[in-house]
């Protein structure tokens, strides 16, 4: 009787040191410590798109030129993401962390200084550059530290990047307004702070890779059969387009929505920050809930919700007074990235085992073509007028429709389920 006693105790042993995985228990102090990050990382990402106005006035830039300049950090990040979650889930670098903060804290310390439109596009790709190191391997922190709760611990890690992109408007206020490009300098404060939590993240992340080492090897053993995996790739296919759509009308919001509240009802910029600082805060509120509520009802159910009820608030937008954009906005927010950390989660089920490229792949896309909608938005904006692109962009949530092709939650499990039986 002996024997077996000592058998299977030796798999519970082994299984100890992986509380990070499915079968172990939630870490929140990791979760929290690399939401705090992110947090940090994105409030300084967004103050770049929050202070177009005052770059607009200081340089004399056009509309066109504030595009490329969102198209700069963003598409810098969307390209480097997938390289670098590819790179780490097959080698991961807990280093990466904490240099790719190095690169944020060097691109707000460029800005600070920057006198010239070129010297501002490099200082941004700094900061697009840090993002991309940070995104793919603080996703992976989150999943090793998710346990059996992985919508819940995506929403935890993606709240503190939304949380930091709510309050870009309000520093904008309270830093840039009074300050100019100078205000730049105090974010190099909030990039060093950063590297610090990173660095006790980085030792956790080392320590789990050398207890988790036969749980990652088993996850890239997974193979899919060749009909799935076609299959999986249509479904990649319309998550990237319903990606695709999100970014660019959160990006016509974030981005130019300013330029229509100072156009359409004459307020001035502290006062056109504040309902961007609506959108934006009341989508960490729906970025944080949506996760548990996917782990409850399905992620392919939230991600139709979030598109489907945000369509007629869209569309009803330009047409209501001051007052009504307040109301609408901060449902907008709370709808439309309710489904933000559920993505990432969906895409993960879908690629099992390549939880770098593919969370790299989905937040890059967010980034890149949020930056290639800032793009194309800025020309047709120079050509057509802001209230006129504001009006077409409403339309953009119908496009939600499309989430009735992707495959429910219970075929992902199947899917996954016959690979391991493929494998076996």
């Amino acid at each position: 009787m002996s024997v077996p006693t000592v058998n299977t105790a030796a798999p519970q042993k082994e299984r100890q040191p992986l509380a990070g995985t499915d079968a172990g228990a939630t870490v929140f102090r990791i979760l929290i410590a690399i939401s705090l990050v992110h947090l940090f990382n994105d409030s300084i990402q967004s103050v770049i798109p929050a202070i177009f106005p005052i770059l607009r006035s200081s340089m004399h830039l056009n509309y066109t030129q504030i595009g490329w300049i969102s198209f700069a950090i963003n598409f810098t990040s969307s390209i480097m993401q997938p390289v670098v979650g590819w790179f780490a889930d097959r080698k991961p670098k807990p280093a990466l962390l904490p240099i790719g903060m190095g690169f944020t804290f060097t691109g707000m310390l460029l800005l600070a200084f920057a006198e010239s439109y070129p010297a501002v596009l490099i200082a941004v790709v700094f900061v697009g550059l840090g993002s991309a190191a940070f995104h793919p391997e603080g996703s992976r922190v989150a999943h090793m530290a998710s346990g059996s709760r992985r919508g819940l611990a995506q929403s935890i890690f993606q709240v503190g990047g939304n949380a930091g992109q709510s309050l870009a408007p309000m520093l904008t206020m309270w830093i840039f307004i009074p300050l100019g490009l100078f205000g730049s300098i105090w974010f190099t404060l909030v990039a060093g702070a950063g590297i610090a939590v990173q660095m006790y993240i980085t030792r956790w992340y080392g320590r789990k890779l050398q207890s988790g080492a036969q749980v990652k090897k088993k996850a890239q053993a997974r193979r899919l059969k060749p009909e799935v995996r076609t299959k999986v790739r249509f479904a990649i296919v319309m998550l990237v387009v319903l990606v695709f759509v999100r970014s660019w009308y959160s990006s016509s919001i974030s981005t130019f929505f300013p330029f229509y509240l100072i156009d359409h009802f004459g307020l001035s910029v502290d006062d056109a920050q504040i309902f961007i600082f609506l959108f934006l805060g009341a989508g960490a509120v729906g970025t944080f809930f949506g996760g548990p509520v996917a782990d409850r009802i399905g992620k392919r159910n939230v991600i139709f919700a979030s598109m489907v009820l945000a369509a007629p608030l869209a569309l009803l937008l330009p047409h209501v007074g001051l007052w009504g954009v307040g109301v609408l906005l901060a449902l907008l927010g709370l709808i439309v990235f309710s489904s933000f950390s559920v993505t990432v989660v969906y895409a993960q089920m879908l690629f099992p085992g390549k939880i770098g490229t593919v969370s790299g792949l989905i937040t890059g896309l967010a980034f890149g073509l949020g930056g290639l909608g800032a793009l194309v938005l800025g020309k047709w904006i120079d050509l057509a007028g802001v209230n006129t692109v504001m009006a077409i962009c409403s339309f953009l949530p119908l496009l939600g429709i499309l989430t009735f092709l992707l495959p429910s939650d219970q075929q992902l499990n199947r899917w996954s389920g016959e690979s391991d039986e493929t494998k076996s």
